[in-house]
């Protein structure tokens, strides 16, 4: 089952290999990372997508609350949470294209952030699922190239992650 795991970390170099790390000695896969600093210069937040069984998900994020930069950590998927992922898509738009990709763009609520005379490229953002829905939509042979930034969570309502 797919997890996304949050965690607060010391900002500090090397902190983000020492977590990387853990994974990969393991044998865990990592789908998504994103790391960025929080309100607090001291501290990073990292969200990790990971799969595997609630006993691989449990062991994981007991690993991870004995590194020592690792501050808290919380799987998003034990509660209600928001989700969010932003992929830009460059696709070809002459011709017989240009009418579809908007159609679709519309469609998806995507955004074409820029134009030349053969390509668009779309902004769009949702859950990772909307995302990958938006590629299946596209005939494969159009898209030239794709960038996602993988997921970022937070927790709904009073649900969050501090220290």
């Amino acid at each position: 089952m797919r997890h996304i795991i949050s965690l607060l970390m010391e900002n500090e170099a090397g902190a983000l290999s020492r977590v990387s790390g853990l994974f990969s000695a393991r044998g865990y896969n990592i789908e998504s990372l994103t790391v960025a600093p929080t309100e607090d210069p001291t501290l990073s937040r990292m969200t990790i997508v990971t799969s595997g069984s609630d006993e691989v998900i449990e062991q994981i994020i007991k690993q991870l609350n004995k590194l020592i930069d690792v501050v808290r950590v919380l799987d998003l998927n034990d509660g209600k949470y928001i989700e969010r992922e932003l992929m830009l898509v460059k696709v070809k738009a002459s011709g017989k294209y240009q009418d579809e990709m908007k159609r679709i763009s519309d469609i998806f609520r995507g955004r074409i952030i820029d134009v030349s005379d053969n390509t668009f490229t779309i902004e769009l953002t949702g859950a990772t699922s909307k995302l990958d829905a938006y590629i299946d939509s596209l005939d494969s042979s159009s898209i030239i190239e794709t960038v996602r930034t993988g997921a970022s969570g937070i927790g709904r309502g009073d649900r969050i992650l501090k220290i």
